[in-house]
């Protein structure tokens, strides 16, 4: 007997502070693995100094894989779309600059189908106030960030700014998403 075969699919997410959205997609339910990393910005692999400064074009991401069997690409979008703000253009609370700016970074066309399908599904609900300022673009220029970013709440859950910004992204993906929390 066979077993049914699973497909790992990557996506690109830029919600603001790298550490707030691993912390969250570590515990999906589905997710197999996610990284901290830098995208679509003019420098070759960047450090976090770089990135810093808003002057290298890169936005802080996560590089998250999936497993198409058990959560599919709407699923993940939907998660992100709550546990951002995806109106304030260059903005995540008080983490201000290009850096932190909101976005979904494809592979190809069915990637950027689909994102721009749940993005006009969320602007047309009325969810949000203000306009969804989410750039859907082609993922470029991507680099791994520096090891002591991966796991980082995870690693550092009483750290000032993980017990205060992070650990509530996290309970609020906890309880909205219940059913997805990896056991």
């Amino acid at each position: 007997m066979s077993q049914p075969s699973s497909s790992i699919e990557t996506i690109t997410l830029g919600g603001g502070c790298f550490w707030c959205t691993e912390a969250v997609f570590d515990r999906v339910q589905g997710v197999v693995d996610v990284e901290s990393g830098y995208c679509n910005g003019e420098v070759i692999n960047p450090s976090y100094e770089q990135v810093c400064t808003g002057r290298t074009g890169h936005v802080e991401v996560v590089k998250v894989a999936f497993d198409t069997a058990q959560i599919s690409l709407r699923e993940i979008l939907e998660i992100f779309f709550v546990i951002h703000d995806p109106t304030t253009l260059n903005r995540q609370g008080n983490d201000v600059g290009t850096q932190y700016r909101s976005g979904i970074y494809t592979t190809g066309d069915a990637q950027k189908q689909v994102a721009e399908s749940v993005i006009r599904e969320i602007a047309d609900s009325g969810t949000y106030r203000a306009p969804i300022v989410t750039e859907v673009v082609p993922l470029a220029n991507y680099s791994t960030a520096e090891a002591y970013h991966q796991d980082y709440f995870l690693n550092h859950p009483n750290q000032g700014y993980c017990a205060f910004v992070v650990g509530p992204k996290v309970e609020k993906f906890q309880k909205t998403f219940a059913a997805r929390v990896k056991s």
